[in-house]
C-alpha cells in the first residue's frame, strides 16, 4: 500500500492535517474549513450550512442523535471537501471552568495529579463520571514563582453524545472546544478591522443565537463582564408561523431569503428588531450598573439572528453605539470556489465554527 508523503505529514504534524471546524447549534450545522495559505496566514477553502429537524438538539443536548448524524453527513457532502478531521464545541453551559495556581516547574504527570486534587473542590460530579482537561495559561500575576492553569470539565455525555453523532456521520473528531472560547478565538479577528484594532475599547460582543442572547464585553484581552438573557431568533420563526400558518421550515426560509408577504416587515419583522435592540440596551444597562464603567465604544453583533436585514442599524441607533456585523473571514483569502458576497453575508453565524478551524494553527 503506498501512502502520500504528504498524507504522512499530515498525520504526525497536526498543524498540517486539514481540519474543520463543525458547529452543532440548535437549528442548523455549520461547517468552515481553513488551510494555510502560507506563512501561517488561514484561507476561507470551503464552508456549508444545513438546517436541523425541529428539536434535534434541544438545550445544547442532541436530543435525537441520529437527526443531527444525518445532517452532518450532509453538510459534510455540501462542503465537498475529503477532510474527515473535525473540531466540535460543547455549549458553554454544559462546561464548568475554573483558573487555579500551581508551582511552575512541575513535571506533567505531576501536574495532572495537582489538577485531579483541585478539580474535586470544584465539580459537583464523581470523576469518573466527566471528561477533564487543562491548560496552562502563563505565569501567575501574584506570584513568578506559579502557573495559572485554566481547568475546564464536562459531563461524559455531554461529549460522547457529540463525537457519537459525529463518527456516525463518518467525521473523526480530534479536538473537543468550548463554545464560548471557539467565538472569543474568531472575535480576536473581528477587532482587527475596527479603529487602531480595538485597543484599549471597550467592545460587546453580542452573539443572538435562535433561543438565547450572549453579551460578553472585552476590554483588550480582559473579559469584564458576561450575561445571557432569554431572546433569539426563534421567536421571530414562531411569530412568522401563527401570522401566516406556515411551518417552521417554511417561516425559517422566509427569515433567510423568502419573498415576504405586504405586511411582514411592518408588522412582524420591525418589533422583533425592535425588541433585539431593547434586549442589546437593557444588557448593556446592567452592565453599566454593576461595573465601574459607564461606555462601550463598539458592539459586534453575531449569531444567526444578525444575518437579518437591518439588525445592525437598528441596534446601532437604539443604543446610540457603532454597531458592526462580525465578519471573522474580512482579513482573510477566500478560496475561488466561494462567493464573496454570500460568505460575508454569512459570517455572523459562522464564529463558533471559524473559532475551531483556527484550532489547525494553534501552538
Amino acid at each position: 500500500m503506498q501512502i502520500d508523503v504528504s498524507t504522512l505529514k499530515a498525520i504526525f504534524n497536526p498543524k498540517l492535517r486539514p481540519l474543520i471546524g463543525v458547529d452543532i447549534s440548535s437549528t442548523s450545522v455549520k461547517m468552515v474549513e481553513l488551510v494555510d495559505a502560507g506563512k501561517g496566514q488561514p484561507r476561507v477553502e470551503r464552508y456549508a450550512i444545513e438546517p436541523l429537524p425541529r428539536d434535534a438538539v434541544v438545550d445544547g443536548n442532541l436530543a435525537g442523535l441520529e437527526a443531527v448524524a444525518e445532517t452532518l453527513q450532509r453538510c459534510w457532502k455540501r462542503l465537498g471537501t475529503s477532510t474527515r478531521y473535525v473540531a466540535l464545541a460543547l455549549p458553554t453551559a454544559a462546561v464548568i471552568t475554573k483558573k487555579i495556581t500551581l508551582p511552575a516547574g512541575l513535571r506533567e504527570q505531576e501536574m495532572e495529579i495537582q489538577v485531579e486534587s483541585e478539580a474535586n473542590q470544584y465539580i459537583p460530579f464523581a470523576l469518573e463520571e466527566v471528561n477533564l482537561d487543562f491548560q496552562v495559561i502563563g505565569p501567575a500575576p501574584s506570584n513568578p514563582d506559579d502557573v495559572e492553569v485554566l481547568l475546564a470539565a464536562s459531563r461524559k455525555e455531554k461529549v460522547e453524545d457529540r463525537v457519537a453523532a459525529a463518527e456516525v456521520a463518518e467525521l473523526k473528531p480530534v479536538v473537543m472546544d468550548v463554545e464560548a472560547y471557539a467565538i472569543l478565538a474568531a472575535y480576536e479577528l473581528v477587532i482587527k478591522q475596527l479603529s487602531n484594532e480595538g485597543k484599549d475599547q471597550i467592545i460587546a460582543l453580542v452573539d443572538v443565537g435562535a433561543a438565547a442572547t450572549k453579551i460578553t464585553i472585552m476590554r483588550n484581552d480582559q473579559q469584564l463582564y458576561v450575561r445571557e438573557q432569554a431572546f433569539g431568533g426563534s421567536q421571530l420563526t414562531d411569530e412568522i408561523m401563527r401570522a401566516y400558518g406556515m411551518s417552521q421550515e417554511e417561516a425559517e426560509s422566509l427569515k433567510r431569503s423568502g419573498t415576504p408577504p405586504d405586511n411582514y416587515e411592518t408588522e412582524v419583522l420591525h418589533p422583533f428588531l425592535e425588541n433585539m435592540a431593547q434586549e442589546v440596551a437593557r444588557g448593556l444597562q446592567f452592565f453599566f450598573t454593576s461595573t465601574p464603567h459607564n461606555e462601550v465604544n463598539h458592539i459586534v453583533l453575531a449569531g444567526g439572528s444578525a444575518l437579518i436585514p437591518g439588525a445592525a442599524d437598528i441596534v446601532g441607533q437604539r443604543t446610540s453605539v457603532n454597531t458592526v456585523l462580525a465578519d471573522p473571514f474580512a482579513g482573510m483569502a477566500i478560496s475561488p470556489r466561494i462567493r464573496a458576497k454570500q460568505l460575508a453575508a454569512d459570517a455572523p453565524s459562522l464564529m463558533v465554527a471559524c473559532g475551531l478551524a483556527l484550532r489547525k494553527f494553534d501552538q
